[in-house]
């Protein structure tokens, strides 16, 4: 473990804890399969909300906690005892209730961190404080090590690595799970009120697909194949699609071999959709009512505020800008699918921007980040990309050299990405044994020819939309933190 709360005295504090843990299993048992509970902290606190000082109810209760503060006197003792929702309760264990040796016992073996249990009526202190004065208490789990000192702030790294820890000493960690939960329940709720029905696809695949990126390989005993870790569910959610399951979504794993930093995790939550008979412009308006939803369910406002105590306004109709249109005004000179890529490298050269790539759209998109992407501090959709950067995207319907196709910018950063689907298996053909000849040239990120999608295709997808949006960055949105501390365990070195 870290050093960060524990001292050179740890070897000793376990020792004293192990032998404290050998006495308890003398007396009955450090850690009991079951124990007689009646009632929660949470609901004890909600019956009772405004006792006056120095009160018996006459009610008994039995609850357990985790035991974070402790006050041992002479004949009457106090400990705080908090639920897994950081409800705490006070629990007074007296020598006229439980008897000298149980007396005796608690003030021995009870430590910072343990779980115990506590039988008595309800009761308020002579400072007015809810209580359970108990007539028994119990071990319910002995810790073995020390928590870590509540009155010191834990970095993130420590956060992060022990997120155990984490949500046992820190309120706002609790509450970022609470949130997350509910966000999924209110996504959820979205897409049931429009129809579309929750499956799932496979995520170990023959064959990576769907987005371009680089895949995480593993190997498969029982087919004595080579298999991938998806990089996205989308050509599987698509065959549901031709099925017939003309409105579907996901929630689960991506996997992605690639740099992790504030916005991106090799492991990431993805939730994809597909409309049959919608198109990029109702997934626009899908993916704005999901997070406005979410906002309003869980926070009741569109004026989410964040960690830094600044506001993200999510309300009204969010933004449209052409990524053509609005890098031309940007840079100050006119860019269009036209525009000859050696007058892109020869802008990039000029700014210091590193790239090195046979597409036209490459080098829009790089240069499109440079000017445009970091003034994106409202929800955006930049919509209309690259032809050649999309392989799985319809041809835009009126404008040459562009496909339907969104990202959701907010906050300088993407959420959320939109097409209306490329349903024509020749030109997808076309688009596969092009991202094919960009694999064999080494782009470790290039799309493999997927005969089996294909096949599928050919039995006929009706025009359709479809959205991805990322649930670790939907928890970025609404809470300001980055992305490791919106996955309850993120993957660290």
């Amino acid at each position: 473990m870290s050093e960060e709360f524990e001292g050179e005295d740890l070897p000793e504090q376990i020792a004293v804890r192990m032998q404290k843990r050998e006495e308890l299993n003398q007396l009955s048992s450090a850690y009991p399969v079951t124990l007689p509970i009646t009632h929660t902290i949470e609901a004890t606190k909600a019956h009772y909300p405004n006792l006056e000082a120095d009160i018996s109810t006459g009610d008994m209760v039995g609850l357990a906690g985790r035991v974070m503060f402790l006050r041992n006197t002479g004949k009457l003792c106090f400990a705080s005892l908090q639920s897994g929702t950081g409800e705490r309760i006070q629990a007074m264990i007296s020598l006229d209730k439980v008897g000298e040796e149980s007396l005796e016992n608690w003030k021995n073996l009870v430590d910072l961190g343990d779980h115990v249990f506590v039988s008595g009526e309800v009761i308020t202190s002579k400072r007015g404080e809810l209580s359970v004065l108990a007539s028994e208490w119990l071990m319910a789990a002995k810790t073995i090590r020390p928590l870590p000192n509540l009155h010191n702030e834990l970095g993130e790294e420590f956060r992060v690595r022990h997120r155990y820890l984490d949500l046992i000493v820190r309120d706002r960690a609790r509450e970022v799970v609470k949130i997350r939960s509910e966000v999924m329940q209110s996504l959820r709720n979205t897409f049931a009120n429009q129809a579309f029905m929750e499956v799932e696809t496979p995520m170990l695949q023959v064959m990576h697909g769907g987005a371009s990126a680089r895949p995480f390989k593993t190997h498969s005993n029982a087919f004595d194949t080579e298999l991938y870790l998806r990089i996205a569910p989308e050509l599987f959610l698509k065959r549901a699609v031709v099925g017939g399951l003309e409105r579907v979504f996901e929630i689960n794993r991506n996997f992605r071999n690639e740099g992790a930093d504030r916005t991106h995790s090799p492991e990431f939550a993805m939730l994809e959709a597909y409309e049959a008979y919608g198109d990029y412009s109702t997934m626009m308006q899908l993916t704005q009512d999901l997070i406005q939803n979410a906002a309003m369910d869980v926070f009741g406002t569109h004026q989410v505020q964040l960690d830094d105590g600044t506001v993200n306004d999510l309300g009204g109709n969010w933004d449209r800008i052409s990524m053509f249109e609005s890098l031309s005004a940007a840079c100050g000179q006119e860019i269009t699918p036209e525009t000859d890529i050696a007058e892109l490298k020869k802008l990039a050269k000029s700014l210091d921007i590193e790239i090195e790539h046979p597409l036209h759209g490459k080098y829009v998109e790089e240069l499109w980040e440079h000017f445009v992407k970091p003034g994106l501090d409202a929800p955006t959709f930049v919509i209309d990309f690259p032809v050649d950067t999309s392989p799985l995207t319809r041809d835009h319907r009126s404008k040459p050299g562009v496909v339907e196709k969104w990202d959701l910018y907010i906050r300088g950063f993407e959420q959320a990405t939109g097409y209306s689907e490329l349903v024509d298996p020749v030109v997808q053909r076309e688009r596969f044994i092009a991202q094919a000849k960009l694999g064999a040239t080494g782009d470790p990120e290039a799309m493999k020819l997927d005969e089996e999608f294909l096949k599928a295709l050919e039995y006929g997808m009706p025009p359709s939309g479809g959205l991805g949006l990322g649930i670790d960055r939907l928890l970025m949105t609404l809470t300001g933190l980055g992305i490791r501390e919106t996955i309850l365990f993120p993957l660290v070195k």
